[in-house]
């Protein structure tokens, strides 16, 4: 995919397949990991972040989401509606 940063969500880490993904309407947590085929062996998923630009502050503001629990437990909850511009990053676990 290559539009506009803007117009996508980017998924970095321990994501089976890391990528930019066209953002598209009403477009989910659950959607952007089907897409990039879930996590790796060594994911820290319940220790994530979203990232998100704040347009009315032009600041930047992390959140913590719980890909785990939505992948593995079924916790609809964790099914955050994504925006444009967000980017996901998923940590390695530490044993």
């Amino acid at each position: 995919f290559n539009g506009p940063l803007s117009q996508q969500v980017r998924i970095v880490g321990q994501a089976t397949r890391p990528t930019s993904l066209p953002y598209r309407a009403n477009m989910t947590l659950l959607d952007a990991m089907i897409a990039v085929g879930g996590l790796t062996d060594l994911a820290s998923g319940n220790k994530a972040r979203l990232v998100r630009f704040d347009k009315a502050t032009g600041t930047q503001k992390e959140f913590a989401v719980k890909i785990d629990s939505l992948l593995k437990r079924g916790d609809t909850s964790a099914n955050v509606k994504l925006e444009p511009g967000d980017v996901i990053i998923i940590p390695e676990s530490t044993f």
